[in-house]
């Protein structure tokens, strides 16, 4: 009886030791991403700030000034997008794999496997 008890606990902490393993390799993967998204908005908010700082500060030649007023407003809908990205509810992979995990342990806590 007492050898039972000891397996149980010893599967159950390999249980929560792989569980907080996921959960760290969830989080990890949470924040890379959002150090690369949030990377790349910069790099586009910037480019779009350059784009106008060129076409309304610099001097240029009238047929480069059309090319640029064609690529801003070919670029305003690459910043309309990464707005869209920030201010748009939405749901990552992430939040729904960390909730699969959840429940999946809720459920394992519970007694059902």
């Amino acid at each position: 009886m007492a050898e039972q008890t000891k397996q149980k606990k010893l599967i159950e902490e390999t249980n929560n030791m792989e569980a907080a393993a996921k959960h760290d390799n969830i989080e990890n993967r949470r924040k890379r991403n959002w150090f690369a998204r949030y990377s790349l908005t910069l790099i586009i908010v910037c480019t779009f700030l350059g784009l106008v700082g060129l076409l309304f500060f610099a001097v240029l030649p009238d047929s480069a000034r059309d090319l640029l007023n064609i690529l801003l407003g070919a670029y305003v809908a690459v910043l309309a997008k990464a707005t869209d990205y920030w201010f748009k509810e939405k749901d990552d992979p992430e939040t729904q794999e960390a909730a699969k995990l959840h429940d999946a342990e809720t459920d394992n806590s519970n007694g059902n496997l």
